[in-house]
């Protein structure tokens, strides 16, 4: 019940406003085999600079009187690595559609405004991710696009995007 999200492409957050972690993923093809290598790091424990998971377990238990125990490193990553099973099993049986809807339910972008190509450019509200992995926005009259990071072309912090 803690407000967890995920900022595409590759940051866990606390509610949108505080990053708590993230995930890379790196795939390579070879023949007809897919490898992937996942790393994934969370704050757990280190109050400082911003949040972390048991911080959040405080508040909680301080506002709903519950006593939930704090986590260790390695229950989380435990707890991680099952979901993760799970979540790869489903991809394996059904494809992307059978993983976006658990992805949309807890991103923090729907239905968030952005700018294309500069800070007076026209606005676009962001709609999905498309089958490449990359971010589609809507711009009104033109449809919809995909865009992707690149360096200083890519800022959701300040509600910019360039496409490419």
């Amino acid at each position: 019940d803690i407000d967890l999200r995920v900022k595409w492409p590759n940051d866990i957050y606390y509610s949108d406003l505080m990053k708590l972690g993230g995930v890379l993923v790196n795939s390579t093809l070879v023949e007809t085999t897919f490898h992937i290598l996942i790393g994934f790091g969370f704050n757990v424990s280190n109050s400082n600079p911003t949040i972390c998971i048991n911080d959040l377990i405080r508040r909680w238990n301080k506002e709903e009187g519950t006593e939930l125990q704090p986590l260790s490193a390695d229950c989380l990553i435990a707890r991680t690595v099952t979901v993760l099973e799970r979540l790869i099993d489903v991809f394996q049986e059904k494809g992307p559609n059978g993983v976006l809807p658990r992805y949309y339910k807890y991103w923090v972008h729907s239905g968030k405004q952005v700018r294309l190509r500069s800070e007076d450019g026209p606005t676009a509200w962001i709609v999905g991710i498309d089958d490449y992995g990359y971010l589609q926005v809507h711009e009104e009259g033109k449809g919809v696009e995909s865009v992707h990071p690149d360096g200083n072309s890519f800022d959701m912090l300040r509600n910019l995007i360039v496409p490419k």
